[in-house]
């Protein structure tokens, strides 16, 4: 009888303490669910509509990048798309490849931006993409025509890349019938290919592998391809970024031609 009551005691025991471990088991799932769910809502990833394993990793110069939205307000408040002013795409680049290999040397070739910077590229470059519900574009470091760390672009943080420069244009308003005044660059058969170099990019890559000197230098007049240039708006300023090749010729500053 003494042994029947200690085993029935046991086992109430033991019938306790799997209640209580029970109870604590479905309190702990029931708090910690909703921050697994959260958890698992933030790492989810999709690619054109469709969920994928894991964030996109660029390979070799590639460059993923968001298009900003490129709405900008005139000195009156107008608001004017970029293509008004025939100027490239913006966009922030959401992650970077390490670069290309050169042909030749087969040194890693580093790309010239990184995750957060912005970038100008070419309108119809790369391909497109919507990632995380977002319009993307897949690009090249080749197409990368300036960069800048920032929300803005203003002229003390862009940087014309590698063999690209960037040149102010001269002022030559026109005035429309209406009284409007616009560029000259606005009017297609008066496009503007003269100017003077404001900053000059890390050079053109050459078959060593190294980057060659600029031809031109900030403070040059110079004459460029006609349709060469494309065209961006800075501190309500008119620019041009022309690669080094297209530049046909410049004029030295006058003092750094009597130094010479």
């Amino acid at each position: 009888s003494l042994r029947s009551h200690q085993s029935s005691s046991s086992t109430m025991k033991i019938s306790s303490l799997a209640v209580v471990a029970a109870s604590l088991c479905a309190t702990h799932a029931w708090v910690s669910t909703p921050s697994a769910r959260r958890s698992s809502s933030a790492l989810r990833v999709t690619l054109d509509g469709q969920e994928i394993r894991a964030p996109i990793t660029p390979l070799g110069n590639f460059i993923l990048v968001k298009t900003k939205d490129t709405l900008t307000s005139t000195d009156g408040g107008i608001l004017l798309p970029d293509q008004a002013k025939e100027r490239p795409t913006e966009g922030q680049v959401l992650a970077a490849g390490p670069g290309k290999l050169h042909p030749h040397t087969g040194n890693r070739i580093d790309n010239p931006v990184k995750e957060g910077d912005s970038v100008l590229y070419g309108k119809f470059d790369g391909v497109t993409l919507t990632y995380n519900d977002d319009s993307c574009q897949m690009i090249r470091d080749d197409d990368v025509m300036l960069y800048y760390d920032g929300v803005t672009m203003n002229l003390e943080n862009v940087t014309p890349c590698r063999d690209y420069v960037l040149i102010e244009l001269e002022k030559d308003e026109t005035e429309t019938k209406s009284g409007i005044v616009v560029a000259a660059g606005v009017q297609k058969e008066n496009l503007p290919c003269e100017g003077t170099v404001y900053k000059v990019g890390g050079g053109r890559l050459t078959s060593s592998g190294d980057f060659g000197k600029s031809p031109v230098q900030p403070g040059d007049s110079v004459k460029f391809k006609d349709y060469a240039g494309n065209d961006v708006v800075i501190e309500n300023r008119a620019f041009s970024l022309v690669r080094m090749v297209e530049i046909l010729c410049s004029t030295q500053k006058a003092d750094a031609a009597v130094e010479a």
